[in-house]
């Protein structure tokens, strides 16, 4: 099976969790990465988000997988935003076709875990089998090694 890890950081906690999956599996890893990236202040990014995720926007992205029908399992990325996948991982979701993919999501969160995020997922990706997900605080993400493993243990991607 070709694999894609995929990801979209705001804080570098997913970005360090994609990592530890990527190098799991030896595969290829992209970064979804909005055009016009989100505030750095707390507060103002939360209100974005929540208004974003509230009107179903998708950001434009800078970045864009060209090569989709390569993979058969993808592994999706996200911080926990109101309890979903952020709106540029939505964006991603849209532009590409998943249907008769498998799909991982893993999220990065502070409490929430992984919200509704995988059935928003299936939502958005009709036609695609959405594996059990991986939740991790972002806060502990250095740590995660064991976790991820164990995941991805259960999930058959590695022995």
């Amino acid at each position: 099976k070709k694999i894609l890890v995929a990801y979209f950081s705001h804080t570098g906690n997913t970005r360090q969790l994609a990592a530890q999956i990527q190098q799991a599996l030896q595969c290829d890893i992209f970064e979804i990465i909005p055009e016009k990236p989100y505030p750095n202040d707390y507060d103002s990014c939360v209100n974005q988000a929540k208004t974003e995720i509230k009107a179903d926007y998708k950001p434009a992205l800078k970045t864009h997988l060209e090569n989709m029908d390569a993979y058969d399992v993808i592994f999706v990325g996200s911080p926990c935003w109101w309890h979903t996948i952020a709106p540029p991982v939505a964006s991603f979701l849209a532009e590409n076709n998943f249907h008769g993919k498998s799909i991982a999501p893993f999220m990065t969160h502070e409490g929430s875990g992984l919200g509704v995020s995988m059935e928003d997922i299936q939502k958005r990706c009709p036609g695609a089998k959405v594996l059990q997900g991986l939740p991790r605080r972002g806060c502990k993400v250095k740590n995660a090694g064991e976790e991820v493993s164990a995941w991805l243990k259960k999930l058959e991607m590695i022995k």
